[in-house]
Parts: C-alpha cells; sequence; structure tokens
C-alpha cells in the first residue's frame, strides 16, 4: 500500500470528532480537506527523522486520543472498540435498563423470579412499590425492565395474546411456546420503526413435563435458557455467586437462600437505592408471592 492511501485510510481511524450540537459529521471532501492541513501542519512539526512515509505514519498515530500502536490500529476489533468508546454520549444507551434488578433462579422443581421495586428516571426514585412482573398463564410469568412505555405496553400485549390463545384452544401454551414467541414479536420490532426496548426473563413449568424453565431474552431478541439469570447492573454482582453456588437439584428453601446471598451482594456493592425486589416462585400448583426480607442491613464492604 502507498504512503498517500495509508494516509487516506486514517479517515476511518479512531479521530473521530464532532461539529455542533447535533453531533453533525462533515462530508467526505471536508474531512479530505481536514487531512490535508493537518499533514501540512504535522510536516512542519515533524523532525527530519519522520519525513519517511513510515515515521509519518507512526507520528499520525502516536497523536490518537488512545496511542494505539501501529499493530493495534490494524485490528478491526480494536479499531472498533476504539471508535465506540471516543463516543461519550453512546456508552450510556443502556442506563436506564441497567438500573432495574431482575434475578432468576432454578431448582428441583420450581422457578424462583425477582425484580426490583423503584422505577428510576436517571438518580430519581419515581415510585417504590412496582411490580415489574407479568403472569402470562397458570404456569408462566414473565420480569422486564427497560424504558418504561415499552416494558409495560410489551408486557401487557404478551399477555392478553398468551390468554387469547388459551380461551382459542383451550390448552395452555407451555414456557418454551411462550418465550419462542415472545423471541419472535421482539424480532419483528426491532426490525421496524419503533423497536421495544425491552429486558426479559421469562420462567415458568412446563405442565406435561413438570421441568422447570427459565429463559434469558434482551431486547435484541436473543433467547437462551438457562439454570439462572440475571438482568442489570444485577449481572456484574450476582453472576458469580449464582455459577459458584447454584445447583439443579436445590430445593426451595436454598434457592431462597441463593437469592438473599446475591440481594446482600447488591445492597454491599451496588450504588443505586433499588427499594429491594419482589419475589415469586413458579411451581406445578402456579405462581405465587413470597415474603422476603428487604430490610435485612448487611455490613459494608
Amino acid at each position: 500500500m502507498s504512503a498517500g492511501s495509508r494516509e487516506l485510510s486514517s479517515l476511518s481511524s479512531p479521530q473521530w470528532r464532532f461539529y455542533g450540537a447535533d453531533n453533525f459529521f462533515f462530508g467526505e471532501k471536508s474531512a479530505r480537506r481536514r487531512l490535508s492541513q493537518q499533514r501540512a501542519e504535522r510536516a512542519q512539526k515533524l523532525p527530519s527523522s519522520a519525513a519517511s512515509p513510515g515515521g509519518k505514519l507512526a507520528a499520525r498515530f502516536s497523536n490518537t486520543q488512545h496511542q494505539l500502536s501501529r499493530s493495534e490500529a490494524s485490528s478491526p476489533s480494536l479499531l472498533l472498540l476504539t471508535q465506540f468508546h471516543s463516543l461519550p454520549h453512546l456508552t450510556c444507551i443502556d442506563l436506564q435498563k441497567c438500573q432495574d434488578v431482575l434475578l432468576g433462579i432454578t431448582g428441583k422443581d420450581f422457578v424462583i423470579v425477582a425484580a426490583s421495586k423503584a422505577i428510576m428516571r436517571g438518580p430519581t426514585i419515581i415510585k417504590a412499590e412496582d411490580d415489574k412482573t407479568r403472569q402470562l398463564n397458570r404456569n408462566t410469568m414473565m420480569a422486564f425492565s427497560g424504558e418504561a412505555g415499552d416494558t409495560v405496553q410489551f408486557a401487557e400485549f404478551i399477555q392478553a395474546n398468551v390468554q387469547l390463545y388459551s380461551m382459542r384452544n383451550d390448552t395452555e401454551l407451555s414456557p418454551s411456546a411462550v418465550a419462542n414467541f415472545v423471541r419472535g414479536e421482539l424480532a419483528r420490532s426491532l426490525r421496524s420503526r419503533s423497536p421495544y426496548t425491552v429486558n426479559l426473563l421469562l420462567g415458568g413449568m412446563d405442565p406435561l413435563t413438570q421441568q422447570p424453565h427459565l429463559y434469558w431474552i434482551d431486547y435484541l431478541a436473543s433467547l437462551a435458557p438457562v439454570p439462572y439469570a440475571a438482568h442489570g447492573y444485577a449481572q456484574y454482582y450476582c453472576l458469580s455467586l449464582l455459577d459458584k453456588h447454584h445447583n439443579p437439584n436445590i430445593n426451595l428453601d436454598q434457592g431462597l437462600k441463593l437469592l438473599e446471598m446475591c440481594t446482600d451482594e447488591l445492597k454491599r456493592r451496588l450504588p443505586i437505592d433499588y427499594k429491594g425486589v419482589l419475589v415469586k416462585i413458579i411451581t406445578k400448583d402456579g405462581v405465587k408471592e413470597v415474603d422476603f426480607d428487604n430490610d435485612k442491613i448487611v455490613r459494608s464492604a
């Protein structure tokens, strides 16, 4: 590759800048003109040892924000990561979704789903006793987090369609069927002009096999059956505990004890007041809410 083509390729380097209140990118001609001006300015400042094309290339990369080496800058993954972190307004896209706490744990014959009670908008707590769950049928339940309007609207839409299916066909969908239906609706909305920004945990007991099921679903329509799951900031603190202590054959008391370990860790390390969790369990007898001690005082780390 010639020196000129290498210099023009720096248009895709991590030196992204914003201009104006609307973060308007300059066009290609303006970018080329700006590149020419930068080359002229650097040529005056560079010593004679940097007059070669290799020296100019090294000097250009030494002036980047992250001071990438030449080998690092040639890596597409590192280039994409650097460009992403150079856009500060994009790094907080999922902030609202991360503030909610969703936890799910499966055991021998049950599924535990816990959701934080607080409705928050930035640093403000709007409501302290909210139910972020919806029972879809007798043995299936869904917990949700994300944008306030999308969550309730999507949850009620799924709830109404699942119940309509039960009334029309005189049978209930299994948790696996409901999860795939939810995933299909999220995938369809993702390709529309108004996608839902919703993260979900869907748990249930199969009425035929009497086996517990838990599904992790995100706003990009990813679906994964898991033995335990978390959404939001809770995943950074709780997944390691669940990795270490979870066993597929635990009973309900052990599952609640494991959930208590997770909430204690959140109280100890998470600097967000999520107002405790609402806990519901799903067994072969249906869905029921259980009392959970959210007032327990935990020693700080």
